[in-house]
């Protein structure tokens, strides 16, 4: 494991160490009639230790210390959990005697899953994670002994945390040692595996976030099932910690989902973390007294939601679909109960999904760290998709969610951004009448699936690069939280007129400039942004006191269909190759940025495939965008004039700015070594690959590329600039066409090509192929080096660009130093001396800069000479 996981891993430990220790001596030294830790301070130091336990989960998530970071996680929700329950007590918003109603449904549902974990970690002989979720599983069913009967005391609970304590203190500080010694001091037991021994962990790319997202899903069953069996007496405000506890640490797994290229499986956590969000906000109404009623539309709407979402599970795992039915049965019963949470109904249903979550659970760890996996239905999906000859399933491929404009680390996540809108419009359609506002369930939905999670879904849209969509998903979120909050938040009334009506507007107008725009991307996105403005019309004129009735409902229902086109779309497209259902041409073309995607290939440098596809094309004649290790140029091969000349002509270059050579090394120069300068070869040698150009003389030598009349174009009547990149993109490229002929990837006089998408727009249709790798590593231009008098010993500078002038001259000098001494390359010893060749000093390539040539000539012949032009350069 690399150092920094090492020490992560420490932390994590330490950490667990640490809240042990801090329970043990509470849980010791408390009396029936008195903490020893007051509950404030105990739960605000509970906070802390799993905030870093949580840290520590997450460093090691979607790596091969999967069962580690589950073990993190699921006991910093633990802690986190309780802390905020014991925060309640101590700051008398609960009564001491609520506490022990509280603590227990939380408790019984992470005496399980510990449990679960433990019994998986002795399958994958793991006896330090053993120990430790085996005596914290302990701990806390020995807890809930001492809550349920005071006479039990918690000498059990202490026992089991200082078991933990010392195991994680040993192997905690085990592991730093040897982090810190960098491996000389190796305390028995405390080396983590090789990954060579963690292939078992390895079975499923997302197991740990799906078995955190199982455990908060059987945290928020064991506390809505325990008022059904009478374990305590209702649904009360402690459980809303527990409650909120498993909706954020889903939201978080939500995350990482997108991040492993999920997204059916964070579109089903960011679902259920919206049900964790509502039944928390009911049971917060308690506080105040008041009975929550849910709305029937709503609760329907989600049933559809998971019904589709259920059925396009079964491709993972039809273990899979059939759990999510569990949560359609869920929402069913929510509908069909006014009391929603409070019911028995939905109690029951919860009751059934803590017995499928632990399940689940178990089935889901032990497929992780086994190699004898339990079947869960795999390939029957796809076995009965291949029987049906309309239908072709798209093969799972995590380059499928590589954006147009570059690479990105997460999938793409507008399933669930147009699901968001769907419930939230949805929700607002709900009538108020006589009750009030807070007691109706739309507030959780329009604030939470409106807006915190539209966020997310607009983040993720900004690190796609989709510019359009993330503007849309974050203004639609912050305008239904606003929305929410002011109609059925209590604030209706008091701020109804024309400060509202002002902030509408303004949201109207940014709606606007998103509406124009999505002309130029598709149909259906157009069709969404207008409805949506529509709205807001309604908002407008609600504000006013003008709202035409029945307008309002009818807008936001119309607007909830188009959000559910798109949403079905988005998830049937990315399922399916074929059929597609249609989203729609853009009403307005450009040919700018994306414009290009469907006129030629814009395919991923990441591949070995692409760059070979892009290869082809130019064995054939074609001109390609490619990126380097500077900025973004066009090519063509030079062992094809025609399309130099193509290349030259579509960059509408100018007389003073000729083409240049690019080579993969300078064995590509074999044939003509004979022909140049060994000084010169060898500083290519040293120099190379770098962002460094070389202007040299032109000579005959030049004939045996293939360029023909085409050779006019690289370089001038004197000289040619010839470069060798320091990108392995390129040079894997050149090995497979030969020495290229480059220019930049713009029109003359226009700004550098800075990001693939650039490239088809500055260039036009004439452009064969585009190698895509995001943004330019750097944007500053390559540095041009003067050596067609290098025989002489100088060299001149036409530029100063990525690398500076003294590094070029320390590796000039030690290359001569080296000549000198007669340490020649082997392979020119012997040949003959280059003719001589009068050239005038002008760039050869299409790196001059705008102004004129640096007139500097650098003369290296003692060591003070070279010292004075270092020192200059500085």
């Amino acid at each position: 494991m690399a150092q920094h996981g090492s020490l992560d891993e420490s932390v994590g430990i330490l950490s667990i160490s640490a809240g042990s220790l801090l329970l043990l001596v509470n849980s010791y030294a408390s009396s029936p009639e008195k903490d020893f830790i007051p509950h404030t301070a105990l739960g605000i130091l509970l906070l802390i230790i799993a905030a870093l336990v949580a840290y520590t989960g997450v460093r090691h998530s979607l790596s091969q210390s999967r069962l580690f970071s589950i073990l993190c996680l699921t006991i910093s929700a633990l802690w986190c959990g309780s802390g905020l329950v014991y925060i309640l007590i101590g700051q008398r918003v609960l009564p001491l005697t609520e506490l022990k109603s509280s603590l227990i449904p939380g408790l019984a549902a992470f005496t399980l899953a510990l449990f679960i974990i433990g019994t998986v970690a002795l399958f994958m002989n793991n006896p330090v994670l053993l120990v430790i979720a085996i005596s914290i599983s302990l701990a806390c069913a020995h807890q809930i002994a001492g809550l349920s009967d005071s006479g039990f005391g918690q000498s059990a609970t202490a026992a089991n945390y200082l078991l933990v304590c010392l195991v994680c203190a040993y192997f905690g500080f085990g592991r730093l040692l040897y982090t810190i010694t960098q491996g000389k001091l190796k305390p028995p037991g405390t080396v983590m595996k090789q990954k060579s021994e963690q292939k078992t962990e390895q079975n499923q790319s997302c197991s740990d976030a799906v078995s955190v997202g199982l455990v908060m899903n059987l945290l928020s069953a064991s506390v809505l099932a325990c008022p059904l069996l009478g374990v305590v007496p209702q649904l009360s405000v402690g459980h809303v910690p527990w409650l909120w506890t498993a909706g954020v640490f889903q939201v978080g797994m939500c995350v990482l989902f997108y991040r492993a290229m999920d997204t059916l499986a964070a579109t089903f956590y960011g679902f259920t973390s919206l049900l964790k969000f509502a039944e928390g906000y009911s049971a917060l109404l308690s506080l105040y007294s008041i009975q929550p009623f849910s709305p029937v539309p709503f609760p329907v709407v989600f049933a559809v939601l998971f019904s589709i979402l259920a059925l396009f599970s079964c491709q993972k795992s039809l273990l899979d679909g059939f759990y999510h039915l569990f949560f359609v049965a869920y929402c069913i019963s929510i509908a069909a109960q006014p009391q929603g949470f409070f019911q028995g109904g939905t109690q029951g249903v919860q009751a059934a999904i803590f017995v499928a979550t632990a399940g689940v659970l178990f089935v889901t760890m032990f497929n992780m760290v086994s190699s004898t996996r339990i079947p869960t239905g795999q390939g029957h999906f796809k076995a009965l998709v291949t029987r049906i000859h309309s239908l072709t399933l798209r093969a799972f491929d995590k380059e499928q969610h590589t954006p147009h404009l570059g690479y990105s680390k997460y999938a793409d996540a507008e399933v669930l951004g147009h699901a968001c809108n769907v419930l939230a419009a949805f929700a607002i359609t709900a009538t108020v009448g006589d009750r009030s506002p807070l007691a109706v369930l739309v507030l959780p939905w329009a604030v939470m699936a409106g807006g915190v999670l539209q966020f997310l879904c607009g983040s993720v849209a900004f690190a796609r690069g989709k510019t359009l969509e993330s503007t849309a998903f974050i203004l639609y979120g912050l305008m239904w939280t606003v929305w929410g909050l002011t109609r059925f938040g209590g604030l209706y009334g008091e701020t109804r007129g024309f400060n509202v009506a002002v902030g509408i507007i303004g949201f109207m107008l940014f709606n606007l400039l998103v509406t124009i725009a999505a002309l130029f991307l598709n149909v259906a996105w157009f069709v969404y942004a207008f409805t949506f403005q529509l709205i807001l019309i309604s908002f407008l004129l609600d504000a006013v006191g003008a709202l035409p009735y029945g307008y309002d409902i009818g807008v936001t229902i119309i607007f909830g269909l188009v959000s559910f086109y798109c949403f079905l779309a988005h998830i049937f497209n990315s399922t399916f190759q074929s059929p597609q259902i249609p989203l729609g041409r853009p009403l307005v073309k450009l040919g700018g940025v994306g414009g290009g995607e469907g006129v030629c290939p814009h395919v991923s440098a990441r591949k070995a495939t692409s760059v070979q596809k892009i290869a082809e094309i130019m064995k054939n004649g074609g001109i390609c965008g490619m990126p380097t290790d500077t900025v973004y140029v066009l090519v063509a091969a030079c062992n094809r004039p025609d399309a130099v000349i193509k290349a030259y002509k579509v960059k509408k270059q100018a007389q003073d700015r000729p083409m240049s050579m690019w080579i993969s090394s300078v064995k590509q120069l074999e044939p003509v070594k004979h022909l140049l300068s060994p000084l010169l070869l060898d500083f290519m040698e040293a120099a190379w690959p770098s962002s460094i150009s070389m202007v040299i003389p032109r000579g005959p030598w030049l004939d045996i590329f293939g360029l023909g009349d085409a050779a006019k174009h690289i370089g001038t009547p004197q000289s040619i600039a010839i470069r060798s990149p320091d990108c392995a993109v390129a040079t894997h490229l050149i090995n497979l066409v030969g020495p290229i002929a480059v220019t930049s990837a713009n029109p003359t006089g226009e700004a550098d090509t800075t990001h693939h998408n650039q490239v088809y727009a500055k260039l036009g249709k004439k452009v064969e192929g585009v190698l895509c790798d995001g943004p330019s590593p750097e944007n500053i231009a390559s540095t041009v080096v003067d050596c067609t008098k290098i025989e002489t010993g100088q060299i001149g500078f036409f530029r100063i660009g990525l690398i500076p002038k003294s590094k070029v001259l320390q590796i000039f000098e030690e290359v001569r130093s080296q000549h000198r001494q007669g340490q020649m390359n082997p392979a020119f010893e012997h040949d003959p001396a280059p003719p001589e060749i009068q050239t005038e000093e002008s760039l050869g390539g299409d790196e001059s800069p705008e102004s004129e040539r640096e007139t500097e000539n650098s003369t290296i012949s003692t060591t003070h000479e070279q010292s004075t032009n270092l020192n200059n350069d500085s």
